[in-house]
């Protein structure tokens, strides 16, 4: 048996309908404050401290992250390779 239901209904009155909070406001105000910290140019505008708090702790400074990116362009985690260093 196979049954096709349409449903009508804009996201607004979808999320309602399922009780999820509106994160508008929220939404709006964190690109306000990027807004206004790129605008000021680079004086304190970091934008790995400003995505720190949703990145693992390794990744947390600019020399974790220029580490894991190296470490994947070289294939020295997981594949056992050493970074493609060969000792001759």
């Amino acid at each position: 048996m196979k049954i096709n239901m349409e449903v009508d209904a804009t996201p607004e009155e979808l999320r309602r309908f399922f009780g999820l909070p509106d994160v508008q406001p929220l939404h709006d105000e964190m690109l306000e404050m990027i807004r206004e910290r790129m605008q000021q140019g680079m004086e304190g505008y970091d934008p790995v401290s400003l995505m720190a708090a949703s990145l693992p702790s390794h990744l947390q400074n600019m020399e974790g992250m220029q580490r894991a990116f190296w470490d994947a362009f070289t294939g020295a985690r997981g594949s056992g390779g050493g970074g493609g260093k060969t000792d001759e």
